[in-house]
């Protein structure tokens, strides 16, 4: 059977398989709990007022949906590895298009790599860059990074996953656009905290720009090419996601800059990502000050003043 299916039944899974099925292709969506979604049409637990397609089909039988071609992996970054272990059975000979962003704290891996070790015998791609689920579902545009290793199969894909308001760029840099969709949530989290903790708009601009070298400096030190973090799934998405409390990740940073440390549902990939980056930067010897900072205040290390106290007497340098 050819055709493509989401794997997870999340927010953006869930528009990503709305906006595929807009123009009448067959297109299935696998949920874990799949009732309440085929009797309402919607998915009203995760996203709320978007009817699905009459060609969207929504189905709990992950074998059934794993009949396509092309399998959309929208389940959360810590739990990749696991969903993967499961099923790696089914996933052989496929196309597994990672769409989470992030790197395990486990291992230190992004999402790609890890598809590639745990599943050998797949196609690994990566689908990131600015875009919130609800834009996607009500048929706005947005424009996202697609990368697969191969020229051909990333071109192949770009023409599958293109839709009437989505709109692919494609690259091979796999490494550039994995480590842009993760550091972005690291240094959305730090913006959050710091309109929270009344710092201000230019302290905001700041960590954007400096946070900006961050990402730049960690994917150059894993072979990444600079001008993928200049694109969609670098600069764009770290545009998007540390101006707007529609981010999970900025409003996560934002609570916790207004001393409101209560447990969240929705899922805030930025809080494992940062904690690993942190250790993979000290163990590289890279400097990493913001992503440094986000994982001592999650880990309750120092406080949120104490942070910006931090980053403010940090030696005076060069830009």
């Amino acid at each position: 059977m050819s055709g493509i299916s989401v794997l997870g039944a999340g927010a953006f899974g869930t528009a990503l398989a709305i906006s595929l099925a807009q123009g009448g292709q067959k297109v299935t969506l696998w949920a874990r709990d799949p009732a309440d979604m085929n009797s309402a049409r919607e998915n009203r637990r995760r996203l709320a007022g978007f009817a699905f397609p009459q060609s969207l089909q929504v189905t709990g039988d992950i074998e059934k949906a794993c009949a396509a071609e092309t399998l959309l992996l929208a389940v959360p970054m810590q739990q990749l590895a696991v969903f993967l272990e499961e099923n790696a059975t089914l996933f052989r000979q496929k196309t597994l298009v990672a769409c989470c962003k992030g790197v395990d704290l486990s291992s230190g891996l992004g999402p790609v790599e890890i598809i590639s070790n745990i599943c050998p015998n797949v196609t690994p791609a990566l689908l990131s860059g600015p875009s919130f689920a609800a834009d996607i579902a009500g048929g706005l545009p947005t424009a996202l990074t697609l990368a697969a290793a191969d020229t051909g199969v990333v071109k192949r894909l770009q023409s599958d996953l293109t839709t009437a308001n989505i709109r692919l760029y494609r690259t091979t840099d796999l490494i550039g656009v994995e480590t842009g969709g993760a550091l972005k949530n690291v240094i959305a989290i730090a913006c959050g905290i710091a309109i929270g903790a009344g710092l201000g708009e230019s302290a905001r601009a700041a960590l954007m720009t400096r946070g900006y070298a961050e990402m730049q400096r960690f994917a150059r030190n894993k072979g990444a090419h600079s001008e993928t973090l200049a694109g969609l799934s670098g600069f764009g998405d770290l545009a998007l996601t540390c101006t707007s409390e529609k981010s999970r990740n900025f409003a996560f940073g934002l609570a916790l800059g207004l001393g409101n440390n209560g447990a969240q549902n929705a899922t805030v990939e930025g809080k494992a990502t940062a904690k690993a980056v942190s250790n993979l930067a000290k163990s590289e010897g890279l400097d990493m000050p913001i992503a440094n900072m986000v994982a001592a205040v999650l880990d309750k290390q120092i406080t949120v003043k104490e942070a910006a106290e931090m980053l403010l007497a940090r030696p005076l340098k060069e830009e």
